[in-house]
């Protein structure tokens, strides 16, 4: 589908492109070529990702945290944006769990970094 929708992407009368999890089943040097195709299309569309891949979520040019949570048996969602700090630690979270190391917290600026100069 992602490959379809990149041939696709000029003639395209979507405005918005929603992928859930396109990401499944993949991993290491796969997920940066997917990153990479996401960003492309996103030169011509609105593309809202859902991923648990850490190199996919580098890519994004905005980044959203979504969380449930359970209180008095009542189960909530919430969403909020994150700034570049917040971004590369969840990154770090993605790729370490919730206690990263300092080696994994650098590895995640270094992938938060290079979107940044790749300006895609």
């Amino acid at each position: 589908m992602l490959a379809m929708k990149c041939i696709l992407a000029r003639r395209d009368q979507v405005d918005t492109v929603i992928f859930d999890e396109v990401d499944a089943g993949i991993g290491g040097q796969a997920a940066e070529a997917v990153a990479i195709k996401i960003s492309e299309l996103a030169g011509h569309h609105q593309v809202f990702c859902i991923t648990h891949l850490p190199q996919i979520a580098a890519h994004a040019s905005t980044h959203y945290l979504v969380e449930k949570s359970v209180e008095d048996g009542r189960t909530t969602t919430s969403i909020r944006l994150l700034d570049n700090k917040e971004r590369v630690r969840e990154l770090a979270r993605m790729l370490g769990g919730e206690n990263p190391s300092e080696q994994t917290l650098a590895y995640a600026g270094a992938l938060a970094a290079k979107k940044r100069r790749m300006k895609i």
